[in-house]
């Protein structure tokens, strides 16, 4: 389980983050949705260690994410956020590797590209593995990041918007894959997400967040209301029932 209690983040006297307290259950697929700007990546990554907090506690699995040291957390939780990425000379295997340094401190061992391979293998980049990121489309280097992170063999996983520049295609099977992940894997995987319908269908629990606070947390079909969305988009959204469950029509 993943608490946070209290928890702020003073910007100015007009943008801040909380104060929230919220639990995140342990196992599935949580979505992080709101307008842009509400502070869904900035909880994120403070859940993730990557911003400090301003007041408040957070604990992953009962580890406090301030004190515990670094090289323990690794351990715990990994994280991916989307303006981390980067395109180089590495290899798919190569970059996938690099979620194995908190075990293996760059020196891989038969148990580390036994993971690798498995991540790898789960993600489908089996025919990749050799290329070049700079080689890949966009969907495959996305897949390759993610693996790194399953790779990283946690229990809990944060991913901030990892469907960005996806196309619906492969969007959809990013989501999949995710779902896989948390179902056979056991990760408890934390996402944000811009798109509502891929929350309302893939999530086992949505946190709509606005103005830096959380707003509505809960199921699927909690969330997934006219008034809810309506309010917390700011925009008039309409929830019909389509042919595999609620859809937020909203254009």
């Amino acid at each position: 389980m993943i608490n946070l209690t209290d928890v702020r983040k003073q910007y100015s006297d007009e943008v801040a983050i909380g104060p929230v307290d919220l639990q995140i259950p342990a196992g599935g697929v949580t979505a992080l949705v709101g307008p842009n700007g509400a502070g869904k990546s900035t909880l994120l990554t403070m859940i993730g260690r990557l911003l400090g907090l301003d007041a408040g506690t957070i604990e992953i699995g009962g580890y406090d994410v301030v004190s515990t040291p670094s090289k323990d957390l690794a351990k715990i939780v990994s994280i991916l956020r989307q303006e981390n990425h980067f395109i180089t000379r590495l290899t798919v295997r190569q970059l996938v590797g690099f979620g194995r340094f908190p075990h293996s401190q760059g020196r891989l061992n038969i148990e580390d590209e036994r993971v690798i391979s498995e991540a790898i293998d789960f993600l489908g980049l089996q025919e990749l593995e050799g290329r070049y990121l700079d080689e890949l489309s966009g969907g495959q280097r996305q897949r390759a990041y993610v693996a790194m992170v399953l790779a990283q063999d946690t229990d809990y996983v944060l991913l901030d918007e990892p469907l960005n520049n996806l196309d619906m295609r492969h969007s959809v099977q990013m989501m999949q894959h995710l779902r896989r992940a948390a179902a056979e894997l056991g990760r408890t995987i934390v996402i944000v997400l811009h798109d509502i319908n891929f929350a309302g269908h893939y999530a086992d629990h949505i946190c709509a967040v606005k103005d830096g606070k959380v707003v509505h947390f809960g199921p699927p079909e909690e969330i997934m209301t006219d008034a809810v969305l309506s309010s917390v988009f700011d925009t008039t959204v309409q929830v019909i029932q389509g042919p595999r469950g609620p859809l937020a029509v909203y254009y």
